[in-house]
C-alpha cells in the first residue's frame, strides 16, 4: 500500500493546491531519476511523491481521500465499505460481527461483490461493464530559455522508467502545460489511457527578457561608440548581428530590431528585439581626461537641470 500522500509530500492535509505543487516540485527535482542515475532510493522516492502528487492534485480524489473512500492508491478503502453500516436504526452503531438491522445475508453477499468489483479495477473490472479513462499523470519540466522560444524536444524519463519525447511547441511560456495524449495510467473495460501533463518552468536567461512575444536586451558600448556611432555586435535568439549604434546616442537609447524576438507561431507575428544601450567607461586614459576636460570647459549645459524641482 501506498504511503500517505501528505506525508510523502510533506505537507499538512489542509495545504493548498499551490502548496501541494510547490512541495511536489523541490522532490521532483531532488529525486528525479535523470539526476540520480542508477539510484534506487531516488527512484523510489520520486515515485512516491509523484504518487502522492497525482492523488492530491485532482480536487475529486483528494477529496474522496481525505474522506476515507479510498486509500492513498487510490482504490475503495476498508472504510468507504463498512460507512454504510457505521449508523443503524434507532442510533444503534455497527460493531465487528454484528448484523444490521434487517438486512437479508443475500445483501451481505451482494455489497461484498460490488466491494471485489471495486477493488478489481485494475484487473479490467469497472463498475457495471462500462469504459473508463485511465488516470492522468502530471509531471514538471525546466525548459532552456531559447527552446521554449525557438521551440525543440525534450526527453522525459516517467516514474515507471519509460521514456517519451516531448515536442516544444515556438513561444512556450512558463507555466504552460503541455498535453501528451494516450500516455497516462491504462484505461478500465476497454477505456482510453490518461494524458501526461507537463507544466513546464522556463529557465531565466542571463542576457534575454521577455514580454510577451518581445525580448529584451541590455547592450554596453563604450564612449566613443555612443559619441561617434559605430557597427557593433548584438546577440539575438538565432545568433549575433550587426547593430547600428547612431551617433550622439546617450544611455538608455533602445533600438529596435523588427522580427527578432520570438518567432511568429499560432497565428501571432513575431516579436521584436528591444536593445537598451548602457555606457561602460573603460579604463580612461590621461588623453581621454583632459580631452573631456577641454569639451566640458565649452559645454554649460546641465543634463539635471529642472530634476529637482517639485522634488
Amino acid at each position: 500500500m501506498a504511503q500517505d500522500p501528505y506525508s510523502v509530500l510533506g505537507v499538512p492535509k489542509d495545504a493548498s493546491p499551490e502548496a501541494i505543487k510547490l512541495a511536489f516540485r523541490k522532490l521532483a527535482k531532488k529525486h528525479h531519476p535523470d539526476l540520480n542515475p542508477g539510484n534506487k532510493a531516488a527512484e523510489a522516492q520520486f515515485k512516491a511523491a509523484s504518487a502522492a502528487n497525482e492523488l492530491l492534485s485532482d480536487p475529486e480524489q483528494r477529496a474522496k481521500f481525505d474522506r476515507g473512500e479510498i486509500n492513498a492508491d487510490g482504490q475503495p478503502s476498508e472504510r468507504q465499505y463498512y460507512r454504510q453500516y457505521a449508523e443503524g436504526e434507532g442510533g444503534a452503531r455497527y460493531r465487528p460481527g454484528a448484523m444490521p438491522p434487517e438486512t437479508e445475508f443475500g445483501d451481505i453477499f451482494s455489497d461484498l461483490f460490488r466491494h471485489a468489483q471495486a477493488n478489481g479495477r485494475d484487473a479490467g473490472q469497472g463498475a457495471g461493464g462500462r469504459p473508463i479513462k485511465g488516470q492522468d499523470q502530471l509531471f514538471t519540466l525546466t525548459v532552456p530559455f531559447t527552446e521554449a522560444a525557438l521551440g525543440g524536444s525534450r526527453r522525459i524519463t516517467l516514474p515507471e522508467g519509460r521514456s517519451l519525447d516531448v515536442a516544444i511547441p515556438v513561444g512556450l511560456e512558463d507555466g504552460q502545460t503541455l498535453r501528451l495524449r494516450g500516455q497516462g495510467h491504462a484505461g478500465w473495460n476497454g477505456g482510453p489511457p490518461g494524458d501526461v501533463l507537463i507544466e513546464v518552468s522556463v529557465a531565466p536567461h542571463k542576457l534575454f527578457r521577455r514580454e510577451g512575444d518581445d525580448i529584451h536586451l541590455e547592450l554596453p558600448i563604450t564612449v566613443a561608440e555612443a559619441v561617434l556611432g559605430a557597427k557593433v555586435a548584438s546577440p539575438t535568439l538565432t545568433g549575433p548581428v550587426n547593430l547600428t549604434v547612431p551617433r550622439h546616442s546617450n544611455a538608455g537609447r533602445k533600438l529596435r530590431l523588427r522580427g527578432r524576438g520570438i518567432p511568429a507561431h499560432a497565428g501571432r507575428e513575431a516579436g521584436d528585439l528591444y536593445i537598451t544601450l548602457t555606457l561602460v567607461t573603460g579604463q580612461p586614459d590621461a588623453a581621454l581626461e583632459e580631452a573631456l576636460k577641454a569639451w566640458q570647459e565649452r559645454h554649460s549645459e546641465d543634463p539635471r537641470a529642472g530634476l529637482m524641482e517639485g522634488a
